[in-house]
């Protein structure tokens, strides 16, 4: 039997829109033929999916699930191409048992979560609702304390982990969290190449031009310092009391941040620019030139 490369699964997905293990499972009994695997594919019920799939999925829904302890939560992205499939009961039903699912099983592989039944389950929703769905990740946390936040309209939920506290308290923080968008617990924690890109931009500005290197590089400590501070979590002033950074709320409360995840739906999508007019003249056959 051909080995089955992930080179070619993922062509497969790109030209099909189809999930990773069934192109996987059509690459393996076409052995490797990409282009049967397609046709094989064509024949099955996955026909109506494959149509859709090829469309961009930039709508949905976050969701967030705690444990009963608040020791551990999960939260979960899935999509949909437009907002109203995702405000659709039958849409939320399929997302809310992913959520259960990948909880229950603590599994945040999207490929290994979807086999078998939930993607079956995708398909037949495609084929119903008429869009294309995906569940695109899932992310867990862990600590002593976690809390969890989903904004009300489930576009941007965030998890917090916390050493010490409670879970009101751990919840207030993922409201922040959501609220503000910070991108690491402490400067410590930042990436150093996200540093120096902001280090670059910094020393490419207008102001800087013309003055001695040591001015220069004493302007771009301090800017790189703000820019820390604005993007840490604990230094950044709470949103439902800005006289007190978020790191001394926790620590009055004896704790510290360990860590945290925001997502938001359809970030880092390319979303698809569509000229309805032009889209609705050639539907009905319409030559605009």
């Amino acid at each position: 039997m051909a080995a089955i490369s992930a080179a070619q699964v993922k062509e497969l997905r790109e030209r099909t829109g189809l999930g990773m293990m069934e192109c996987k499972k059509a690459l393996v009994e076409a052995e490797g033929d990409i282009e049967k695997a397609i046709d094989d594919l064509r024949k099955s019920s996955g026909l109506k999916a494959a149509k859709k799939a090829g469309r961009t999925a930039a709508e949905g829904v976050v969701l967030v699930k705690v444990s009963d302890d608040n020791t551990r939560a999960l939260v979960l992205e899935v999509n949909s191409e437009t907002d109203f499939v995702a405000r659709d009961d039958n849409f939320m039903a399929f997302a809310s048992e992913v959520l259960a699912n990948a909880f229950e099983r603590r599994e945040t592989d999207i490929a290994k979560l979807m086999e078998g039944e939930l993607e079956e389950k995708r398909q037949a929703l495609v084929q119903k609702i008429g869009e294309n769905i995906s569940v695109r990740r899932a992310l867990e946390v862990e600590g002593a304390v976690v809390g969890g936040y989903v904004h009300s309209n489930s576009k941007i939920a965030a998890v917090v982990a916390l050493s010490a506290g409670d879970t009101e308290l751990a919840r207030d923080v993922a409201m922040h969290v959501t609220a503000v968008n910070p991108r690491v617990v402490k400067s410590d924690d930042m990436p150093a190449e996200l540093i120096e890109k902001e280090r670059e931009i910094i020393k490419a500005q207008p102001d800087m031009a013309g003055k001695p290197e040591e001015i220069v590089e004493k302007m771009v400590s301090g800017r790189i310092s703000k820019f820390l501070k604005e993007n840490s979590l604990v230094d950044q002033p709470f949103v439902k009391n800005p006289d007190q950074k978020v790191g001394a709320l926790v620590k009055a409360a004896g704790g510290e941040v360990l860590a945290f995840v925001r997502m938001e739906v359809g970030e880092g999508i390319e979303k698809e620019e569509v000229d309805f007019a032009a889209e609705v003249a050639a539907a009905a056959g319409i030559n605009k030139s």
